[in-house]
């Protein structure tokens, strides 16, 4: 309870116990080696005992020798043990004269090692080992000590107010930092290697940094962990010391936790060797496996992905090295302070931007330690040779625009001059010119001139206008305000500001958001799109800006200027860490310098206003062009094609739709004054025309070449008809209100537009073409009505629905299309089967729509659409009650479903229909659709599990099913995507069963339908509460399925059918097929019975003669010469026992020649481990009122909460039976919901884990799988599984489902059970694998952790989670 005392072995005692080791202990573990946690949990050390000896080595009473010599004496005493001998060994290090070393971190560094690690080159050793040179000398080269010593880290913090130094964790304590910030410095500290006390200057380990009181011992064990990445991590497979890289890479460590360390240690010196504890070059971190390639461009990304630190002061992520430079020096210590600023005083640091300049300004002119170095202006401005002061008072008239880099540069190097008495100062500027001539006319890019043969090499201009313009045929002017080129060279419309209809006032972005008519997020991602493509937007004034020349006007507040200058570098270009060179947004997003989705959004907005934008000629490029120069690529394409959510990343406010910067462009109006285009802003209630995707579609789609004006010879759609010059918006409004009340078709429309067109152009004539397809039927080719069209003859022979011999007796006119069509191998493919058509309401016995119940609140509006979602997909939205089929459209206009659905219900049916492919617009299906992300995964899968659950997949070209072998062939289905949706488990069940709140696959939802006798729909149940509710569930279901004969009459003569057939055939009324379920689920009737009863009724309805079931009985005949042994859930022979390695063939040998019984060898540890395994968590155990209860018990009481119990409970489940520690009884699952041990809520999740004892069903070839290999395949997901695999290993050994006992470790790798990478993963002691809770410690620990936690049960032996107040 609270505030009892909680006894327990932490995991850093843990691991002194397990790596303390003997051969010298007597009893059971004679001539053995064995660790010290075994022999203190062995049979010979008492409860009491082991309390007391843990406690006095916690406390520090005892040491390691120590506490091992009393165990070994308590034992030698128990069994009569002779003799104790301990072993130490002590290693001595011998230093010479001849080989001096030097200060490491943590330990002395010989001169070997600085040469083989390149800290010291081959000379300089020489020189040392001949005395030229000392160790004194050599450890205090800079180009030495900052592989020895390291560079500052943050040392503390620096009170601005107070002028007050003090501690990280004082600045804690007193409220100056959060936990957060402060155990992330700490950490740094603690990983480059001391803990820093900046009051007295003093570094210090972990250990000593807690004793004198400079940290709490609250943090002790995460400081300890941290300072690992300085002595090195143990790696548990071969025991070797790694690096903190390397344990990264292992996943011994937290990614981000590492990364952070990692970065830490690069920006204080570099990286660590632990084996030899100083920090190594990043060359030689390469070749000792301690760093690489990928992690070094993870941590040269100035992106928020590896800014592990904060500034408390601007609330900004930064990377550890940005963090240091804006530390303050302790003048007396010479330590980097982090200042902390109150609210309202000023803080001075360097921003990036500024940074960035002082450090590209270089120069090799200074004097002092930089004589003829080239050297950056940030570094001199760091050197002794200028004051805090200085820097200060030089960097805010830089910033204030007061004095320019050259002039600053120039200070900085008067004052070294004057400090270190050089002679000479020379600064150098080169200035380009740039010289014009007649001949080479530049044009007006985005942010610079353009030349003509740089339009030329980007296929702007072709090679004769270029030779025009060069002969004077032709002027720059001229060229400049074509449409082809002016779309390259100043791009076209972006969204420039609001439109607000209820005012007619035009308006900011900004503004728009500072009156609340934009959200903050709405308008920082169209002010973002603004900067990257171009330039920001006064629209009132008219005016293009620069992010600078926009906050300085006042069109964009400062606290959006750094985003606004982060976007406005996709058209200035990116800086690539590694080479310098300017690269272009979409480089900077494959190298993760931005964040991705961010990325996209930039991308796209400025693929939507003209073209990718070459940032280093300053215009845009066609798109094959970007395609040369690397900035753009194919499967970029693709993602900016989808018309998903996915690459949606701007917001239409007037109807809360995620659109891309295409769509939401296009939903604009144009200025009448400025042209631009402005977002309109409609208040609740108001009208908000806009042009909807549908609408939008066939307008694109409708094309023509009788076009006048400026459209005259082309080929143009309606669309951009419409938005041409020659349609007023108010003409356009009108038109498209129109057609989209069905008042005139799209042919009319088009004539429309045509004549405004003509009368404004004067154009003379005007001619519509309609081409009209004509099918033409004879009586030699009969068609099949298909879901959506006809289909031929030829088309169900080709897709194998009927066969050759079908086909020609279809052609010889011996059978008729009509008979064909009612054969059921046909019509399945052609009609489908059965869809959740409406539903049944059980107290009112009232059929309705799916829409209907949604309305009357009888389902919710998610379950409603996904099954109307899976009608349209399936073929048809069902009106139940008049029994019609509709199509969406038809479904809206009759009411069936509101206009509210339209939209979703028209892309569903698309999976019927066909989507368009972006780049090669052919119809493809919905799984290719699936597979060219043109639709969210979830949605996509959900539809096609329905398609398959109703027949087939649906092929959209010629519209009817297709078998699975055909839709293999035409791309429309893979074995992955069957995988996928064989799985029975929560990842493919995208339907819910609204009455028991579960969540079923489609196909399990359509077997819980009742059909409706006059139409023979399908339809869901829906309950009231209280109400009995009838459904046939999962593991009935199964033994259904599973229930086969051969001897059904009527349809079924002559087949193998299942139980479930029969009982589901025209045979078995409802009500029968009721009572018979609940009888067989109630235990009244056996499964031989229910069939019995089943054929019989069939063999009344058909008159057939005879009925047989067959039983099969396998009889285990048990010899003396063939004893078995009892496994977890069946019997095991020797023979097993000897193939899996739990005996050896001596032992087998002398058990078949009677030297030795099964039942002495059943009780032998090696042996008994393997049939029963070891204790799992049986209970727990109430410290207040030394009560035992069982784990649900625990649970109904209070004690833990349902999560912790029920993980408890699968893992008992999982790793054998669901045990009573009342009783002392183990139980399966069934027996212990029948006995009340557990409730009849868990009963399906502890049966599901139970399948890890008995085996899973490999749902491809009906095998019993065990837990790894249904882990492998997606059965069961995958942290569950690691649990429950993480739980039978922690209890005895991996279970073989289809022997029933647990198998070695090799075997288990043989058998495929078991493989190294999971065994890497269950090694880790990381919180991936907790997957189990301490509710008294609220930690996350292993199964094995908490079982080493629990008490033994002094009665029955059993383990008991302990629970203290």
């Amino acid at each position: 309870k609270k505030g009892e005392f909680y006894f327990f072995i932490d995991e850093y005692t843990k691991k002194i116990l397990k790596s303390t080791t003997t051969n010298k202990a007597g009893g059971k573990f004679q001539g053995q080696v064995v660790s010290l946690w075994d022999l203190l949990h062995s049979k010979y050390i008492t409860e009491e005992k082991r309390r007391d000896l843990v406690q006095q080595f916690k406390s520090g009473t005892i040491t390691i020798e120590y506490f091992l010599e009393q165990v070994l004496t308590i034992i030698q005493q128990k069994t009569s043990s002779s003799t104790i001998t301990t072993t130490t060994t002590t290693t001595t290090t011998t230093q010479t004269k001849q080989a001096p070393t030097f200060q490491g971190i943590k330990k002395e560094v010989t001169a070997e090692e600085l040469l083989k690690s390149k800290i010291i080159d081959k000379k300089l050793y020489e020189d040392l080992s001949a005395g030229k040179v000392t160790a004194d000398h050599i450890s205090k080269m800079d180009s030495v000590r900052k592989y020895l010593q390291g560079t500052d880290c943050i040392a503390g913090v620096f009170v601005q107010s107070t002028k007050q130094t003090m501690s990280i964790y004082d600045a804690k304590s007193k409220g100056l930092l959060t936990p957060g910030t402060s155990l992330v410095l700490l950490e740094a500290q603690a990983a480059t290697g001391f803990v820093i006390d900046p009051v007295k200057n003093k570094k210090l380990s972990v250990e000593e940094a807690v004793a004198q009181g400079v940290v709490g011992t609250d943090w002790k064990n995460k400081l300890l962990s941290a300072e690992r990445a300085v002595t090195g991590y143990n790696d548990p497979h071969t025991g070797n010391t790694i690096s903190l890289f390397q344990a990264l890479k292992k996943d011994l460590i937290v990614k981000d936790h590492g990364i952070r360390l990692l970065e830490a240690q690069i920006a204080t010196g570099g990286i660590i060797d632990p084996v030899y504890s100083h920090r190594v070059p990043v060359e030689v971190a390469y070749q000792r496996g301690y760093f690489n390639e990928e992690m070094n461009q993870i941590l040269s990304d100035p992106g928020d992905d590896t800014k592990g630190f904060f500034d408390p002061n601007t609330q900004e992520n930064l990377t550890y090295l940005q963090l240091i430079e804006r530390c303050v020096k302790d003048p007396a210590t010479g330590l980097s302070l982090l200042v902390i600023a109150k609210k309202g005083e000023f803080y001075f640091f360097i921003d990036e931007h500024t940074k960035k300049i002082l450090k590209s300004t270089t120069t090799n002119k200074a004097g002092g330690k930089f004589q003829g170095q080239v050297v950056s202006l940030w570094d001199l401005l760091h050197s002794k040779y200028i004051t805090e002061e200085k820097r200060r008072d030089l960097v805010q008239q830089f910033k204030s625009g007061t004095i320019t880099i050259e002039y600053f540069l120039e200070q900085v190097l008067t004052i070294i001059q004057q400090k270190t008495s050089s002679s000479t100062i020379t600064t150098t500027t080169t200035t380009t010119t740039t010289t014009q001539t007649k001949q080479a006319p530049t044009f007006q890019g985005i942010k610079k001139e353009v030349t003509a043969e740089e339009l030329l090499k980007s296929k702007i201009i072709d090679k004769k206008l270029y030779e025009d313009l060069s002969a004077g045929k032709v002027t720059a002017d001229h060229i400049s305000k074509m449409d082809s080129v002016r779309k390259y060279l100043q791009g076209t419309d972006c969204i420039a500001g609001v439109f607000v209809q209820s005012t007619k006032q035009t308006m900011s972005i900004y503004d728009a958001k500072s009156k609340g008519l934009l959200t903050p997020g709405t308008s920082l991602v169209l002010l973002e799109a603004q900067a990257a493509t171009g330039f920001v937007i006064d629209p009132v004034k008219n005016k293009k800006l620069s992010v600078e020349e926009a906050v300085a006007q006042g069109v964009v507040g400062t606290d959006w200027k750094n985003k606004l200058l982060s976007a406005e570098r996709a058209v200035t270009g990116y800086n690539d860490p590694h080479t310098g060179n300017t690269i272009s947004l979409f480089q900077a997003l494959k190298k993760d310098l931005i964040v991705k989705d961010h990325g996209i959004r930039l991308l796209e907005a400025q693929i939507a206003t003209g073209g990718i934008i070459d940032p280093v000629y300053s215009h845009r490029v066609p798109v094959e062009v970007a395609y040369q120069r690397g900035y753009f690529d194919e499967e970029m394409n693709q993602i900016l094609s989808d018309p998903t959510d996915d690459t949606k990343g701007f917001f239409d406010p007037n109807t809360q739709e995620n659109l891309t910067y295409l769509q939401l462009i296009e939903r604009c109006v144009k200025d009448p004054a400025t042209g631009l285009s402005l977002l309109v802003i409609a208040k609740k209630g108001e009208f908000y025309f806009f042009i909807d995707e549908h609408t939008k579609k066939i307008l694109k789609s409708t094309t023509t070449n009788k076009a006048g004006g400026k459209f005259q010879g082309q080929v143009v759609s309606l669309w951009d008809l419409l938005h041409s010059k020659y349609i007023t918006e108010e003409k356009r409004r009108d038109l498209v209100q129109q057609f989209k009340s069905g008042t005139i078709t799209i042919e009319y429309f088009l004539e429309q537009v045509l004549t405004i067109i003509q009368q404004k152009t004067s154009s003379s004539t005007i001619t519509t073409t309609t081409t009209t397809t004509t099918t033409t039927q004879t009586k030699q080719a009969p068609t099949f009505q298909g879901i959506k069209k006809e289909v031929t003859a030829e088309e169900l022979l080709k897709s194998k629905i009927i066969d050759k011999k079908l086909y020609e007796d279809l052609s010889a006119g011996k059978v008729t299309a009509d008979h064909i069509s009612k054969m059921d191998s046909v019509r399945k493919y052609l009609q489908g089967t059965d869809c959740i058509a409406g539903v049944f309401v059980q107290s009112t016995k009232q059929t309705m729509s799916i829409y209907d119940a949604k309305s009357k609140g009888l389902l919710t509006p998610g379950t409603s659409l996904v099954l109307l979602e899976a009608q349209a997909a399936t073929g048809f939205v069902i009106d139940p009650v008049k029994n019609k089929k509709l199509s969406v459209e038809e479904a809206v206009a009759q009411g069936v479903v509101g206009t509210d659905w339209k939209n979703k219900l028209l892309s569903a049916e698309r999976a019927v229909t066909g989507y368009n492919d972006p780049h090669t617009g052919n119809t493809i299906s919905l799984f290719q659709a699936l597979k060219k992300d043109l639709i969210v995964k979830d949605h996509g899968i959900r539809l096609l599990e329905a398609q398959i659950a109703t027949g087939g997949i649906i092929d959209p070209v010629y519209s009817h099913r297709v078998p699975v072998e055909v839709a293999y062939q035409r791309g429309y289905f893979d074995e992955e995507m069957n995988q996928i949706l064989s799985d029975p488990t929560d990842d493919t069940k995208g339907f819910f069963d609204p009455n028991t709140q579960e969540n079923l696959t489609y196909l399990q939802l359509i077997e819980r339908c009742v059909k409706d006798p006059a139409t023979g729909l399908s339809l869901l149940v829906i309950v009231k509460k209280g109400e009995f509710y009838f459904f046939i569930d999962e593991y009935t279901k199964k033994i259904l399925k599973s229930t086969t004969t051969n001897k059904a009459g009527g349809k079924f003569q002559g087949q193998v059918v299942s139980l479930w057939d029969l009982l589901h055939s025209k045979y078995i009324t409802e009500e029968k097929r009721r009572d018979l379920v609940q009888q067989f689920k109630s235990g009244t009737i056996t499964i031989e019975y229910f069939l019995e009863q089943v054929l019989t009724i069939i063999q009344q309805k058909t008159s057939s003669s005879t009925i047989t079931t067959t039983t099969t009985t396998t009889t285990t005949t048990q010899t003396k010469q063939a004893p078995t042994f009892q496994g977890i859930k069946k019997e095991v022979t020797a023979e097993e026992l000897l193939k899996s390695k739990i005996i050896d063939k001596k032992l087998y040998e002398d058990l078949s020649a009677g030297k030795v019984t099964a039942d002495h060898i059943s009780k032998m540890d090696s042996v008994r481990k393997y049939l029963q395994g070891t204790d799992c968590i049986a209970g727990v155990f109430v410290q207040s009122t030394k009560q035992t209860m069982s784990i649900y018990d625990a649970k109904s009481k209070g004690l833990l909460t349902p999560g912790t119990s029920l993980v408890l409970l699968e893992a008992q489940a999982a790793t054998g039976f669901v045990i009573d520690p009342v009783k002392n009884k183990k139980l399966s699952v069934e027996e212990a919901v029948a006995q009340g041990v557990v409730g009849t809520d868990w009963k399906n999740k502890l049966l599901s884990a139970e399948r890890a004892v008995t085996g899973y069903n490999d749902p491809h070839t009906g095998n019993t799988i065990s837990l790894f290999q249904a882990l492998k395949k997606d059965l069961i997901v995958k942290d569950h599984g690691i649990r429950l695999l993480e739980a039978q290993i922690a209890t005895g050994g991996i279970i073989d489902p289809v022997y029933s006992h647990r198998v070695p470790v090799e075997v288990a790798y043989q058998r495929g059970y078991f493989d190294e990478e999971m065994n890497q993963i269950l090694s880790d002691p990381g919180d991936d694998t907790k997957g189990f809770f301490d509710p008294n410690t609220k930690e996350n620990l292993t199964y094995l952790q908490l079982i080493e936690r629990c008490v033994k049960d002094p009665n029955t032996g059993l383990s008991l989670l302990l629970l203290k107040k």
